[in-house]
């Protein structure tokens, strides 16, 4: 398969997106958002075709549901990104050398984005958004799990596109297959940046096959330590908020760390994940104080496996640590510098603990689901890069642009 000729019609209209104004991209978004709503039936539709073909126990099957409700938020969103101040043509640096010459740094554009992610339809609406107000084309490789979904979403925005006069390869949407996936690894000269969203085993393989820049957008392991010095009240609903709002996502709560002065609490900041039948994996220290209180079928002694797993599903590892010393060296261990969090009340172990987690979030008494670019006023997210080269943390407009100089003169020359 050679999608080359495919590639270069993104790369072209990628071009035209440059001559649109910013008023005809917000146009373009608030009528995708009704789109959105007015098809929610025919999306509905397709996405059901794709949970029939999943087992409901499959961790991935509730980030394939959509649902109407959800649909409604994706909506919102979108419509969030068109009220937001354009990336584009912002002035980052300027001066005027001793010669006269006018230098300006100004951003743009990285041109083509290719989007590879599984089952995850939302990220066809956030990605699709997000680069058209940043004036970027995107190419969307979805995994075969969602593709009635993409297909239906994208078809969506095809009909939106054609009715604003613009270029419909401004967002493109590649077969389901693996072959494809080679295919856009490798599209020197027509993509710009590959962003990976998924697994750990998928980020790895775009990773390492890529010839082309990738920007990583890696697995979740998040870790909340209860301090000794936690407040109680405090850390029980954010260790609930944390592990059971919605648990398929990568901003999900996988261990908890609790110092061992506190082991006397632990009951009781467990209780709120009873009614949601999660399975703890607890140390011996932690599986002592639980025994006579949590549900016994639901309480497992944890394996050397279950510190540093991404559980995507009611599963969490519990870590007794004598000290913040230790609680830091677990997160170094076992960290995906993701989304870190810290239950204290006192300040010094606070400033320490976001001094020395190197993660892309630190959260002090809040839970770590809050790590989302709409959270943070970002309108949606291409994703949340665990890197530290570009790009941290939640990736929304600011984050896909990069920037060119501009140099102004009266004819002046080089000596």
């Amino acid at each position: 398969m050679n999608l080359n000729d495919t590639f270069a019609a993104v790369q072209s209209a990628s071009r035209e997106l440059l001559a649109l104004s910013d008023q005809t991209i917000n146009d373009i978004l608030l009528a995708v958002a009704d789109a959105t709503l007015a098809n929610t039936d025919y999306i509905l539709q397709e996405n059901r075709k794709d949970l029939e073909r999943m087992n409901p126990d499959n961790p991935k099957y509730d980030r394939l549901k959509l649902t109407a409700e959800r649909l409604a938020d994706i909506a919102a969103d979108t419509r969030k990104v068109a009220s937001l101040p354009s990336p584009l043509g912002r002035v980052l640096k300027q001066n005027v050398l001793p010669n006269g010459l006018r230098l300006r740094r100004v951003s743009v554009p990285f041109g083509v984005i290719g989007i590879i992610y599984e089952a995850r339809p939302n990220v066809s609406f956030d990605v699709s958004a997000l680069c058209l107000k940043s004036g970027n084309a995107c190419i969307l490789k979805g995994g075969s799990d969602a593709d009635c979904s993409n297909r239906a979403i994208v078809s969506v925005i095809h009909q939106v596109l054609e009715r604003f006069g613009v270029n419909p390869h401004v967002v493109k949407l590649l077969p389901a297959t693996r072959e494809t996936t080679a295919e856009l690894l490798h599209a020197e000269g027509y993509v710009d940046l590959i962003i990976p969203r998924g697994s750990s085993s998928l980020i790895r393989f775009v990773r390492q096959n890529a010839s082309i820049p990738v920007i990583e957008t890696g697995a979740g392991i998040c870790h909340t330590y209860f301090d000794r010095y936690g407040d109680l009240k405090k850390g029980a609903p954010i260790i609930q908020n944390a592990k059971t709002r919605r648990v398929s996502v990568c901003n999900a709560l996988d261990c908890l760390i609790i110092d061992s002065s506190r082991l006397t609490d632990l009951p009781e900041l467990c209780m709120p994940l009873d009614p949601y039948s999660v399975t703890i994996y607890a140390d011996p220290r932690a599986y002592e104080a639980l025994e006579n209180f949590y549900l016994p079928e639901l309480l497992q002694p944890a394996s050397p496996e279950d510190f540093g797993t991404e559980f995507l599903d009611y599963k969490m590892a519990i870590k007794t640590v004598d000290s913040i010393d230790e609680a830091l060296e677990h997160i170094r261990r076992y960290g995906s510098k993701h989304s870190e969090c810290i239950v204290t009340e006192n300040a010094e172990h606070a400033e320490r603990f976001c001094r020395d987690v190197d993660a892309a979030c630190v959260y002090v008494n809040a839970p770590t689901s809050f790590t989302d670019g709409a959270q943070f006023g970002l309108g949606a997210e291409i994703g949340i890069s665990t890197q530290k080269l570009h790009a941290r943390g939640p990736m929304a407009l600011e984050e896909i642009t990069t920037y060119k100089w501009i140099i102004e003169g009266e004819g002046q020359i080089r000596k």
